[in-house]
């Protein structure tokens, strides 16, 4: 377990989440965003936005701006088509990382229609992801846009670094964040009995993407669940079935250390 000191738990259950629905989106919010602003729950360390979507195909997020944030999307299911005013256009799909860092302005959208940009038969497929926003280093960065293949390293069931500003992980094979402090861990645990353990840090956040485990200290957590851990770290989670966790490990918070 952790050797830092007074440690807190606090359990956050799926159902609870903000939701915004249309014809053509549900989604659910982890933190204010939007419309929805709780003044009790507007971020988690550096962490502001941990959204999970459901986008119908043919459908998607139009262009619109970003700026002054680390953008890191993750697709459990289905693709995402990414195109921005950097030129940038391409296909997420499960197991690739995708970063984009909005600096001085950026304009993108996101779209479920694959087919329009290659050559595959159109599909009915909804695309699942999980788009999380972070606090870079400092504003009025220079915009840029990476992807990174990490479906090989996921497949060990282990934690796997997927994005990464701290130094002590330099040398994984991770997509860079503009944020020294933070960094995402992804685990695709293969099921019943798989265990991970955490990392300790003065701030974490478990994202229960898919499946069920136990959690020491939280007991049981299920799908859309999270967990905002402070000064603490170390607690082994256990997998009840197939799941998949997003952790996200910060060594500062939004104001500073």
């Amino acid at each position: 377990m952790s050797t830092l000191t007074t440690p807190h738990i606090d359990i956050h259950r799926g159902g609870d989440r903000m939701k915004t629905r249309v014809a053509w989106l549900d989604s659910k919010h982890s933190f204010s965003f939007g419309e929805h602003y709780d003044p009790d729950n507007t971020h988690h360390g550096l962490l502001l936005v941990n959204n999970e979507d459901i986008v119908l195909p043919g459908e998607g997020f139009e262009t619109h701006p970003h700026r002054d944030m680390e953008i890191v999307t993750w697709v459990l299911s289905g693709s995402l088509v990414h195109q921005d005013s950097l030129g940038h256009s391409g296909v997420i799909y499960p197991g690739l990382a995708q970063r984009m860092s909005a600096g001085t302005g950026i304009l993108h959208s996101e779209k479920n229609d694959s087919w329009r940009i290659s050559a595959a038969p159109e599909h009915q497929e909804p695309v699942h992801f999980v788009q999380m926003w972070v606090v870079p280093d400092d504003s009025g960065l220079t915009p840029g846009y990476q992807q990174l293949e990490i479906d090989d390293e996921l497949a060990g069931g282990g934690l796997v670094t997927v994005a990464s500003g701290l130094p002590r992980y330099r040398d994984r094979t991770a997509i860079a964040i503009a944020s020294s402090h933070s960094a995402l861990h992804v685990s695709r645990m293969p099921g019943e009995g798989a265990e991970i353990r955490l990392p300790e840090a003065p701030y974490l956040h478990v994202f229960i993407a898919r499946g069920e485990v136990e959690m020491e200290g939280a007991g049981t957590l299920y799908e859309g669940d999270a967990v905002r851990l402070a000064r603490s770290g170390g607690q082994r989670v256990t997998a009840n079935m197939p799941s998949e966790i997003l952790v996200w490990e910060m060594h500062a918070r939004l104001g500073g250390q």
